[in-house]
């Protein structure tokens, strides 16, 4: 798009929804009288999907102000002296460019209480924990897997998934899902997607638990692994009349079966939406669900018995998901005070071996990240789990909390 780029034939290697241009930043830089009525043209001849990621910037409003601000003809000159054609900054390097924007301005991204940007470290903690008890499908021929990230925000989780799975086996194909509630955000995950050539159809705008105005768009869907980093300690008034809705009309038929937290921490709804989402076992060829979830320490222990987070706790535990919580340093994420955990479950015990589940001795693992330590806690007696709706009786997940 700088001097190098104007001047080479129209390439075949652009980015998937990147249309021929007559215009470009040397162009526009030529005409500063009209530079923002160009600049929207050049914008405007992109593809639907490209274009929509600028609307959800609110692009249109920001050049408006920069060339109020007699600012918009400095900055396309910068632009314009940069090549960034993909023969001169091939995708992968661009990726990792943008990748760096991101961490640069996360906040700016993510700047709603709750919302927050997860450290590449964490991330790459969760997707080790997840991928790791499968390597042996992973590293199959042509293997094929679905992930999900039901708060993808800016997308990193996404991105850190496929680029180890990537390396483990490049023969493997992990097919991304995503949704978020926030514009900016979600408008960076489109384009880090569309840099990554991956399918824009996947993720999704709106409000994953419902708020009235929006809600899940992938509904019927199933995933092999699921990761989050749900906002919490926030309140979930928008959401409150869909899940109370659901839970009463559709019990353990919907996400929310066995009741909701209290108003001003809504993390377990996202785990519960998660774990709705997770696909029946089949022991033979291992296709069930796993889940990794963040959390801070108080979806351990908030809640008297029979309250709304107990009752949660006791759905979880009493169908065996639970596998493992691993602490991490506390202030490790920014603007959250709280002990950290990843949370994790694996299909153990006796729904993998084919024993009466009413009869469990369960045991999960405890891992302090901040110690470099393990123990293992034993969690005995004798349980009658509930009934279960088909898409309950599943493999493996990670999420949840133990009382």
């Amino acid at each position: 798009m700088g001097q190098q780029s104007r001047r080479r034939p129209p390439s075949q290697s652009r980015p998937p929804g990147f249309l021929q241009h007559r215009l470009d930043f040397e162009k526009l830089k030529a005409a500063p009288n009209n530079i923002a009525q160009d600049l929207l043209k050049y914008i405007r001849s992109f593809s639907p999907n490209v274009r929509a990621i600028f609307e959800y910037f609110g692009f249109d409003d920001h050049v408006t102000k920069l060339d109020k601000a007699n600012r918009l003809f400095l900055i396309v000159s910068k632009f314009a002296a940069v090549d960034l054609h993909p023969e001169a900054v091939p995708n992968h390097q661009m990726g990792l460019v943008f990748e760096e924007l991101v961490r640069k301005f996360n906040e700016a991204a993510n700047e709603e209480a709750g919302d927050h940007f997860t450290p590449r470290e964490v991330i790459k903690l969760m997707v080790n924990l997840l991928f790791d008890p499968d390597d042996d499908i992973l590293t199959q021929k042509g293997i094929i897997r679905t992930l999900y990230d039901p708060t993808c925000g800016t997308g990193g989780m996404l991105t850190v998934s496929s680029e180890h799975l990537h390396h483990l086996n490049p023969d493997a194909q992990l097919i991304l899902f995503g949704q978020d509630y926030n514009p900016e955000a979600y408008a960076i995950c489109c384009a880090d997607m569309l840099i990554k050539g991956e399918s824009l159809d996947n993720i999704k705008f709106g409000d994953t638990l419902g708020d009235g105005k929006t809600e899940d768009y992938l509904p019927d869907h199933k995933f092999h692994y699921m990761l989050a980093n749900p906002p919490f300690g926030v309140k979930w008034e928008p959401e409150k009349d869909t899940v109370v809705n659901e839970h009463d009309n559709q019990g353990y038929d919907g996400r929310f079966g066995p009741g909701y937290p209290r108003i001003n921490d809504g993390s377990f709804l996202f785990l519960q939406h998660m774990i709705s989402k997770m696909q029946p076992y089949a022991h033979k060829d291992r296709q069930g669900s796993r889940i990794g979830i963040v959390f801070n320490g108080s979806p351990l222990f908030t809640g008297d018995a029979g309250s709304g987070e107990s009752e949660i706790r006791r759905w979880i535990i009493e169908n065996d998901w639970l596998e493992a919580i691993v602490a991490l340093p506390d202030q490790l994420l920014q603007h959250r005070h709280s002990n950290l955990h990843l949370d994790r479950h694996q299909p153990q015990g006796p729904r993998a071996q084919g024993q009466d589940p009413t009869r469990q001795r369960r045991r999960f693992l405890q891992e302090d990240a901040q110690e470099s330590r393990q123990q293992a806690i034993g969690i005995g007696g004798s349980l009658t789990a509930p009934p279960l709706p088909h898409h309950r009786t599943c493999g493996s997940a990670y999420g949840g909390s133990v009382t």
